[in-house]
């Protein structure tokens, strides 16, 4: 299969590391139509960026076509389009969450599980099946985390080492809710929140104003 990443090197570099068989693999740092023409699989980590890119995926059928659908649901964007031909599927790609042996997949129409779970199967990828929804499942819970761990910080409870600290020790996780921060990109988390409340107006997702102001300051 002809395998096209959308997004830089690294990433690319990613998606080659984990599939196995005889496919071959090119990235480009934009959508070209020639690229799309000759494309079996895309893997597009920019959608975020550029959702109009959509608008050309759909009118290929037959083409499996991936979205980092972490900020976005498959069906809010589907919606604006008259029709959607291609096989349309999101995955996790942010970072921190592309490198896990896991990958986490949502399909846009439920009825292709199977072609879905063969496709996998051919390029060697193991995955989880997520249900279509803003913020996935992992980055849902991380984002969670890691705002209540800035809550905790403003309000003087503890620092934040001591907080990373005790998450690794107390819940053996990799990494501390501060360490995930910075290796994810303050941006993301940011992002995946506004996102999460947008979507369900959920207090449980309100931004910290101290998450917030780092935020702000890497924009500058």
């Amino acid at each position: 299969m002809n395998i096209i990443v959308v997004g830089s090197k690294a990433q690319a570099e990613l998606i080659k590391g984990k599939v196995t068989g005889d496919h071959t693999l090119l990235f480009s740092g934009f959508l070209s139509e020639s690229h799309l023409e000759k494309a079996d699989v895309i893997f597009d980590f920019s959608i975020e960026e550029n959702p109009e890119a959509l608008e050309q995926y759909v009118n290929y059928p037959e083409k499996a076509i991936f979205l980092n659908a972490v900020t976005f649901s498959l069906a809010e964007q589907a919606v604006y389009q008259t029709k959607v031909e291609c096989k349309l599927f999101g995955f996790n790609g942010h970072p921190t969450f592309i490198e896990r042996n896991l990958l986490e997949v949502s399909m846009f129409n439920e009825d292709e599980k199977i072609y879905l779970e063969k496709l996998m199967n051919d390029l060697g990828l193991a995955i989880e099946v997520v249900d279509d929804r803003v913020g996935m499942v992992t980055p849902r819970i991380i984002a969670m985390i890691i705002n209540e761990a800035f809550y905790t910080v403003m309000e003087g409870t503890a620092t934040k080492e001591d907080i990373d600290l005790g998450m690794k020790l107390g819940t053996n996780y990799p990494m501390g809710p501060f360490e995930w921060a910075a290796k994810w990109g303050i941006n993301n988390v940011y992002e995946v929140l506004d996102a999460l409340f947008e979507d369900t107006k959920d207090e449980r997702y309100k931004i910290c104003p101290l998450l917030k102001k780092e935020y702000l300051k890497g924009m500058v």
